[in-house]
C-alpha cells in the first residue's frame, strides 16, 4: 500500500471519528497533522484551531499553529502561539524551545537564552533545545557556555550531527584545534554538511 493511500485512509478515519464525536480535540489534532503531511496547510490550520476549541490544554496544537506561522515568515505569530502553548501546559519543553528560537531570530539573545534554559531544564534530553541554546551563546560570544550546551546535547543523543558541528566551531573559536577537528570529522561522518570555510580552516 502506498504512503499516499495510507494518509488518505488515515484522514478518512479521522473524519469518520469526528462525524460521531465532533468534540474530540485529539482527533481534530491528528487530522491536522495528517493534512500537514499532505501540505494542505489551510485545512490543517482549521483542524488545529478546532482542536484547541475542543481541548484548550492541547499544547501540541498551539505549537503546530506556531509552526504554520513560521512557515509564512510570521515570527510574532509563531511566538504568540508558543507562548500560549506554555500557558496551556507549563513545563512544555517544545514550546519554550520554539520561543527561544524565535527570540534568537529576532536578535533578542537574552530572551532566547532564558527560554532555551527553561526548555532544557524541563527536558534534559531535549537535544534540539541544547543546540539552539549553544547557537545563542555563540552569538553572544559566550563560547564556554556554548561548549557546555553542546556537550549536554551529545550526552543526550551521542550521534546528533548538528551538536558535533557546533561543538567543533566553538572549540575552533577557543583555539582548541584538535578537539575542533575531532567533532567536525564526527559531524561529517554522521552526514552533516560542514561549511567549507570551517573545513578549510581545519585543513580537513
Amino acid at each position: 500500500m502506498t504512503k499516499a493511500r495510507n494518509i488518505e485512509e488515515y484522514i478518512a478515519r479521522q473524519r469518520q471519528a469526528l462525524a460521531s464525536n465532533p468534540e474530540c480535540g485529539t482527533t481534530h489534532y491528528n487530522l491536522g497533522v495528517a493534512l500537514l503531511g499532505k501540505q494542505q496547510d489551510a485545512e490543517a490550520e482549521h483542524a488545529f484551531l478546532q482542536a484547541i476549541d475542543c481541548s484548550p490544554s492541547l499544547a501540541e496544537a498551539y505549537v503546530q499553529l506556531g509552526g504554520l506561522c513560521l512557515k509564512r515568515g510570521d515570527l510574532d505569530g509563531c511566538l504568540d502561539w508558543n507562548q500560549r502553548a506554555v500557558k496551556a501546559r507549563p513545563g512544555f519543553s517544545e514550546g519554550y524551545g520554539n520561543i527561544g528560537f524565535v527570540h534568537m531570530q529576532k536578535g533578542e539573545l537574552d530572551l532566547a537564552i532564558k527560554a532555551l534554559k527553561r526548555a532544557t531544564a524541563f527536558n534534559f534530553r531535549f537535544v534540539q533545545g541544547y543546540t539552539t541554546l549553544a547557537t545563542a551563546y555563540m552569538l553572544k560570544g559566550q563560547v564556554d557556555d556554548a561548549i557546555e550546551a553542546c556537550l549536554k546535547a551529545i550526552e543526550a543523543v551521542p550521534d546528533f550531527p548538528v551538536a558535533h558541528n557546533n561543538l567543533g566551531i566553538a572549540y575552533l573559536e577557543k583555539g582548541e584545534r584538535e578537539k575542533a577537528r575531532e567533532h567536525i570529522r564526527k559531524a561529517r561522518e554522521l552526514g552533516y554538511e560542514v561549511a567549507p570555510e570551517i573545513l578549510k580552516e581545519l585543513d580537513l
